[in-house]
């Protein structure tokens, strides 16, 4: 990572997945360098999301460990919350370029904090969004 990117969801959840350990090595190094680098970037969409995940698998983690986890992994690279704008963009996005509500909030999160990657496997590898560009980390 050595440009601004934004991680979605799908790549914190991984880094809890024991049952994909190749995926879970790879979220994991992505999430680690975003932090040491200070060029990750997500959303309060993308933090929303991994505890309504994480909590429904509460084998995976505590409570305690989630709050933890917040503060010290997610906290520091959450710089993008919900606004007007960011829902106005969002529904342009998904007409112009026929996205779900939820990707488009993404993509435009992402182009909101001026990121040139979004880590995503939700999204189709190498798709554009002006100078926006969509990585899957899996593939």
């Amino acid at each position: 990572m050595n440009a601004k990117s934004f991680l979605d969801t799908n790549i914190f959840v991984y880094s809890f997945d024991r049952s994909a350990p190749a995926k879970a090595r790879q979220a994991t190094r992505l999430i680690r360098t975003a932090l040491e680098t200070g060029l990750g970037v997500i959303s309060y969409q993308v933090v929303q999301e991994f505890v309504s995940v994480i909590l429904r698998f509460s084998h995976l983690i505590s409570v305690e460990e989630t709050r933890q986890y917040l503060r010290t992994t997610m906290w520091p690279l959450l710089s993008v919350h919900s606004s007007q704008t960011l829902f106005l963009e969002a529904l342009r996005l998904s007409d112009s370029h026929r996205l779900s509500w939820y990707d488009s909030l993404i993509v435009a999160a992402a182009l909101q904090s001026k990121c040139e990657v979004l880590y995503s496997e939700d999204l189709q590898q190498g798709r554009h969004f002006g100078d926006l560009v969509v990585e899957n980390p899996f593939r």
